[in-house]
């Protein structure tokens, strides 16, 4: 519309100044009308063009495109899901993990604990019977002992007396002595 009005502008002004068969065609007012007329009928025709293949297929592209789109938009909203599913199984299976493992030296500590406080139990019980049997040989030993000092202690006398009086003494004299 524009370039219609400017045409008839130059037009105007060309047959105002005597320039009517020299010069440009399009500008000359004579050739308005075909002009006009041709203009809307190429118009029309590459409307129809446009219209029937043109524009159709740029439609397609661009729902194609749209449609890839919302494709991809989809997809990626399930992976989406997907990896959020996944990770909260594998904090799950760590929390598990970690429990299990935890549960896991609880009861080992508590089997190594009372393992060892019976092995202790054992050791002390193994100790008091030695300590108790070692006590009773020291008693034996020690009344054998003690019953054996006044014999050792007459036959000890009978030599002395024997050496420093030199004179033969009885062992039953002596302990009469030394009692």
């Amino acid at each position: 519309m524009i370039a219609a009005v400017s045409a008839l502008v130059v037009a105007a002004a060309a047959a105002a100044h005597g320039e009517g068969s020299s010069g440009l065609p399009q500008l000359n007012p004579a050739n308005f009308a075909p002009q006009l007329f041709w203009l809307a009928v190429s118009f029309v025709i590459l409307y129809l063009i446009l219209s029937r293949s043109t524009l159709p297929r740029i439609g397609e592209v661009l729902e194609e495109r749209r449609d890839r789109v919302q494709r991809d938009l989809d997809a990626a909203e399930r992976f989406k899901g997907e990896t959020d599913s996944a990770l909260a199984a594998y904090e799950k299976a760590l929390a598990d993990a970690r429990q299990k493992a935890s549960s896991m030296a609880k009861d080992v500590r508590d089997r190594l604990a009372a393992d060892t406080e019976a092995e202790r139990n054992r050791v002390e019980s193994e100790l008091a019977a030695k300590i108790s049997e070692a006590e009773a040989r020291i008693a034996a030993t020690k009344s054998k002992a003690l019953a054996s000092v006044d014999d050792i202690a007459a036959e000890t006398a009978t030599a002395v007396v024997g050496k420093l009086l030199g004179e033969d003494v009885s062992p039953a004299e002596v302990k009469n002595a030394l009692q």
